[in-house]
């Protein structure tokens, strides 16, 4: 698989656009107030304990108060916490936490209302950001990631990523590892560490320590509020978190851009600088690789994906359902089952696709065409679940109910990405039906006899679709020529094709519409 990676910056807004074999797969956007990142570090404090949702309210200055639950502050919290107030109090010189006295684990049943107390000072990690109307989801067990390890304080966990599948290259790595890492620290080794030298895992690993001792240095006499660490530009981090050999090419949209990018590559894979290219043609970088075509045909509700077939997908409050449709291929030849499988195989490639791009998170609920035997049943969990290898998101994938329903959940970090495709009728309002044009006609009727009969109105003027201009204007006899036999009055029509079908407005002798 080739992957190419297009940034382009427009007006302080950079969109950051992965390309896998030419088809979009990512697609992110980041302005230059964002703020409450996944991965910034704060200092918050307790604003309320919720004992019956065993969690804790935290001001961090967002809008809305943070959430942390009891599971997020971490089995050694104790001494993590003690640790954060003596920095915060008194003040250390740097961040050791070699010879820190672990406390005891904290019960994994236990109640958070044992722990903390309103008002109580906590440094705390968002690790998933706001969404809608509620505040970041925020952690104690706070983790720095870099390129080829992830830096945990107060853990002494070694642990190697699980897709690095070779059991005796895990363990290599994880030996290498225990020796370069300090005490009370633990490690995750990522998937790109698996073929680097081990001097550049170290060189990575002293970077992520001395963030932490940023973190415990800024601490002495800090404000709640304060951010101590910010994850970095979204830039930056989608480089240091996809960047692989896979890539054969970077397109920026200008010089800056360029310079910016080649200083993050320099940092964390250097020599593969020369991958970034400025785009220098007339038209935009997104408008000349077609990618703005891609973002338009892959963010609505319908989605075609081949030969006639498309998926619908639907958002709801509580989870995203999609449902796929055969067009007319299951009418098209004699073996229903191996076209329904077949079907069902191209959808899941798209599927695996639109939950990378549109970053969807939460419970997934898929409705595939039924499949009746077991064999094709298991052959498309299976097709799922390779298409979604590449998905860097947790995420965990039910086999096939009997109802034809497979179930995914996906981890959820950032807002989901929504694209507008589409606007809300204003004749039907987006119910897909309007008004029939006969109580079309006697809502209009009654409303001339209000204008004319009871508020004495003249030189009327009725404004409508040019559709309804012509239906209410033809005919032997026409329904204008209808109402002056019923009512002795002559109402102008006039045909303005920006009204909708199905809408109409009252103009007095002046052009004013008439409210009433």
């Amino acid at each position: 698989m080739v992957n190419e990676l297009f940034i382009e910056r427009v007006s302080g807004e950079t969109r950051f656009a992965l390309l896998a074999d030419k088809a979009l797969v990512e697609y992110h956007k980041e302005s230059g107030d964002e703020v409450f990142k996944a991965g910034d570090i704060y200092l918050g404090k307790v604003k309320k304990v919720v004992p019956g949702l065993n969690a804790a309210f935290i001001d961090v200055g967002h809008e809305k108060d943070a959430f942390l639950h009891y599971h997020d502050l971490g089995p050694n919290f104790k001494s993590y916490n003690s640790f954060v107030q003596n920095a915060h109090q008194f003040g250390l010189k740097n961040g050791l936490i070699e010879n820190v006295d672990y406390e005891n684990p904290i019960h994994k049943t236990g109640s958070i209302g044992d722990l903390l107390k309103k008002n109580q000072l906590l440094v705390l990690q968002v690790f998933k950001e706001p969404i809608h109307n509620k505040g970041p989801r925020v952690s104690c067990e706070i983790s720095f990631a870099g390129r080829f390890v992830v830096l945990i304080p107060f853990s002494r966990q070694v642990s190697v990523s699980r897709k690095i599948g070779n059991p005796d290259k895990k363990r290599e790595l994880k030996e290498l590892v225990r020796k370069i890492k300090p005490d009370n620290f633990g490690l995750i080794v990522r998937t790109v560490a698996e073929n680097v030298d081990i001097a550049e895992v170290e060189a990575d690993l002293k970077t992520l320590i001395s963030k932490w001792y940023q973190v415990v240095k800024m601490l002495k006499g800090a404000t709640h509020k304060t951010r101590l660490l910010g994850e970095g530009s979204r830039n930056e981090v989608y480089l240091r978190d996809i960047l692989n050999d896979s890539f054969e090419n970077i397109y920026v949209s200008d010089a800056s851009l360029a310079d910016e990018t080649k200083s993050i590559i320099q940092k964390i894979a250097p020599g593969k600088e020369n991958l970034v290219k400025i785009h220098k043609g007339k038209d935009a970088l997104f408008e000349h690789f077609d990618i703005e075509k891609q973002i338009k045909n892959s963010f609505g509700k319908k989605v075609p994906f081949s030969a006639g077939s498309y998926l619908i997908i639907e958002h709801t409050e509580a989870l995203h359902v999609i449902d796929v449709n055969s067009g007319r291929q299951l009418n098209s030849g004699e073996n229903q089952q191996e076209i329904a499988l077949q079907v069902n195989l191209d959808a899941a490639k798209e599927i695996a696709r639109q939950l990378r791009l549109r970053d969807m998170g939460g419970i997934i609920v898929v409705d595939f065409i039924d499949l009746k035997s077991p064999v094709h049943k298991k052959q498309l969990d299976d097709k799922l679940k390779d298409y979604m290898k590449y998905d860097k998101a947790r995420h965990t994938i039910l086999p096939m109910s009997k109802f034809g329903l497979i179930q995914i959940t996906r981890e959820r970090i950032r807002l989901e990405t929504i694209i507008v495709t589409t606007e809300t009728c204003a004749a039907c309002n987006g119910s897909g039906v309007t008004e029939s044009v006969n109580l079309l006609e006697d809502r209009i009727a009654e409303s001339l006899g209000y204008l004319w009969l009871n508020q004495n109105m003249k030189n009327l003027t009725l404004v409508v679709n040019p559709i309804l201009y012509a239906y209410f204007t033809k005919g032997l006899p026409s329904l204008r020529v209808k109402w002056f036999l019923k009512f002795g009055k002559w109402l102008k029509i006039n045909s303005d094709s920006k009204m909708p079908l199905g809408t109409y407005l009252f103009e007095n002798e002046n052009g004013d519409e008439i409210i009433f």
